[in-house]
């Protein structure tokens, strides 16, 4: 299956981006003064690994990808850093990942370890919000809920691309640009 053959089974990874966008966008909306991260802000763009789901998505806007500098710059980028990473900017952000929409964000760890009686530990970019003292409640994301809706998401996915053949658990962003539903990662 050729890369634009995924669109129909993104549906629900889709969907969830949408949401994910939406909380993301009523976060900004509320402390969008205390958010520093903006189109050059770049320090938290390394090479990360994916959901093959993701990496379907990351395959077929890569795929849609006009030729020219930008899409030459993405093929050829070395090891080291995000290789989305064009210039200062992600060649490919209308179609990033869910970890790269809700980075520098307020994220609830709720596996962070603990102290009997602590709050739970909510981390985002030491650039951003400072000066608030007090977030509210709906402006943090859970990690949990959050890995646990695209893990389910990933699931389905997994089974109509590939029924009965297993997917590693992660892609490379750089392997996941040549991802295929009939031969996962790879040419």
């Amino acid at each position: 299956m050729t890369a634009p053959g995924h669109r129909p089974l993104l549906a629900d990874y889709l969907a969830l981006r949408g949401r994910v966008d939406a909380l993301c966008r009523r976060i900004r909306e509320r402390y969008g003064r205390f958010i520093a991260c903006r189109r050059g802000c770049h320090d938290c763009c390394t090479e990360l690994s994916v959901f093959p789901v993701e990496a379907a998505a990351l395959a077929d806007a890569f795929a849609r990808m006009p030729p020219g500098p930008a899409r030459e710059a993405v093929a050829a980028a070395g090891p080291g850093g995000c290789p989305l990473l064009v210039d200062g900017a992600c060649a490919l952000y209308e179609a990033r990942p869910v970890i790269c929409r809700t980075q520098g964000l307020p994220l609830l760890l709720d596996d962070a370890p603990s102290e009997a009686g602590a709050a739970p530990a909510v981390a985002f970019c030491p650039r951003n919000f400072r000066g608030v003292t007090d977030l509210a409640g709906d402006a943090v994301i859970s990690l949990r809920r959050l890995n646990t809706a695209l893990a389910a998401v990933n699931l389905r996915f997994a089974a109509r691309c590939r029924p009965g053949r297993p997917f590693p658990d992660r892609i490379g962003i750089r392997s996941a640009l040549r991802f295929r539903c009939a031969g996962g990662a790879g040419p």
